[in-house]
């Protein structure tokens, strides 16, 4: 009797196992269908960062005159460059912080952008979580370096700007943190 119930517990799980089977994936919607891929009137990927320490999605306001092109001024401030798949700011890149940290100190009252790119490798997704990384690695240094907190704006731009199947030497240059002024 031992083994006849032995048996029928068996038989019991496996057919239950069978009949509930794997869960299906849930399917993928199109991009162009969700709030992050719409156009004109919704959200754009370039308006969506991920913030690393909540995970929550923050989204710049569409009309926002903040981030016109006319309102920033790049290439004043340094250009940080950044390993492959690496967030850490390397001891080649800190001098250049350093020097950013006392620029910024006498731009008095100026709000700085710290747009966090990635090369096209990887996923969407993934690149947009880099890029927030890379960018608020960058705040926190210069935060230890004395800059003010609230005058630093982390923005991830993940691969948006990337070159698609680019040489070594041009992905080593899509990897960085820009520190762009905000004019207004």
């Amino acid at each position: 009797m031992n083994q006849l119930s032995k048996l029928a517990c068996f038989i019991l799980i496996g057919a239950s196992v069978l009949l509930a089977g794997c869960p299906k994936k849930p399917k993928r919607p199109d991009p162009s269908a969700t709030a992050a891929g719409m156009g004109p009137g919704g959200l754009n990927a370039t308006d969506v960062s991920l913030n690393a320490d909540d995970a929550s999605l923050q989204t710049k306001p569409e009309g926002d005159a903040r981030y016109a092109p006319e309102n920033l001024e790049r290439g004043v401030l340094p250009t940080v460059y950044f390993d492959f798949d690496r967030s850490a700011i390397k001891p080649s890149e800190r001098a250049k912080l350093e020097q950013a940290s006392k620029q910024i100190a006498d731009l008095k009252g100026k709000q700085i952008l710290l747009e966090g790119h990635c090369d096209w490798r990887g996923t969407a997704e993934y690149n947009m979580g880099l890029g927030d990384k890379r960018a608020n690695a960058v705040k926190e240094y210069l935060a230890k370096l004395g800059v003010e907190v609230i005058r630093l704006e982390p923005l991830s731009k993940g691969d948006l700007d990337a070159k698609e199947n680019a040489s070594g030497e041009e992905m080593s240059k899509d990897r960085r943190v820009e520190l762009v002024i905000i004019k207004n």
